[in-house]
């Protein structure tokens, strides 16, 4: 059997896009694409993580493209990533709530929440960073009060992590126009930046986790973007099982014309591999391509 002409490949397109648009737009509605996509029933962490991730894991856009991937440990580890447009601006977010489980998706819905609420009354970066540490820093205190005979995951993650429950991130705000990028990074690792064909690491000011306190405030950085890079964000989870890259940056040379789609799936199934399927926390990756305004 051969090729199809161009005109069935076209036909085929514009079907698929149609049927997508009717997902897309339905699956809010019913539980039916869950039920036909999801082979296990998920945990109660699980569910919660997976309602605070964007409904698509990939935006194609004229002057952008952004693809996202989470692979999560069996406890769960917090992990989450967000992207939304405005008229003038592309924002991203990936976080990493600390503890497992129940705890760290608690934690992950507290940031996540904050930070969209913040981004939708208007408010900068810094103002955005601001409220997700006011409500991290609330909810830990809330949990001080727990009685100390009851044994709820609450009390105990925050005990395990010195009496402070938080959350390390990175938020993001692309100018369209201009390709301008500002960032704030609570206690992250840094991303990783493709140009010309090689991989470098952005060094970037380091400020505290949401909810660590006393707290000095969130300093906005600017991030050089051009024409033609790739941007990586990643939570340590990418960085296992010994706290390397495992040859992650050969990995984003390697794929660097390929669809972010693509890449981040490679990026992800190659941390699976180094843990031998075992991940001992969620492995998150955000690829930003950038072609220019």
């Amino acid at each position: 059997m051969g090729r199809p002409d161009p005109q069935t490949v076209h036909c085929i397109t514009e079907a698929a896009h149609a049927l997508a648009y009717v997902v897309i737009v339905n699956r809010r509605f019913t539980d039916l694409y869950e039920w036909g996509r999801c082979t296990t029933r998920l945990s109660l962490a699980a569910e919660i993580q997976h309602r605070l991730l964007p409904d698509s894991f990939t935006c194609n856009a004229g002057r952008f493209t952004v693809a996202g991937a989470l692979e999560p440990a069996a406890d769960i580890g917090g992990d989450t990533f967000d992207y939304t447009l405005d008229r003038r601006s592309l924002h991203l977010s990936l976080t990493d709530a600390m503890g497992h489980d129940v705890q760290a998706a608690l934690l992950a819905t507290m940031v996540v929440g904050a930070l969209r609420n913040a981004r939708r009354a208007g408010a900068g970066l810094a103002s955005q960073a601001k409220d997700a540490h006011r409500a991290v820093a609330r909810y830990a205190n809330q949990a001080h009060l727990v009685d100390s005979d009851r044994s709820d995951q609450v009390h105990q993650a925050i005990a395990e992590y010195g009496g402070q429950a938080m959350v390390t991130g990175q938020l993001l705000r692309v100018a369209l126009d201009t390709g301008h990028t500002a960032v704030v990074n609570a206690g992250h690792i840094w991303p990783l930046r493709l140009r010309d064909g090689k991989v470098e690491e952005i060094a970037l000011f380091v400020d505290l986790p949401f909810g660590v306190t006393p707290n000095p405030g969130y300093r906005v950085q600017s991030l050089d973007l051009r024409p033609g890079d790739r941007l990586v964000l990643l939570t340590d989870g990418m960085l296992e099982p010994h706290g390397t890259d495992f040859g992650l940056r050969s990995l984003i040379e390697q794929t660097g014309d390929w669809h972010p789609r693509d890449a981040v799936r490679v990026f992800t199934d190659a941390v699976l591999q180094a843990t031998n399927h075992d991940p001992r926390d969620d492995a998150t990756v955000l690829c930003l391509d950038w072609p220019g305004p």
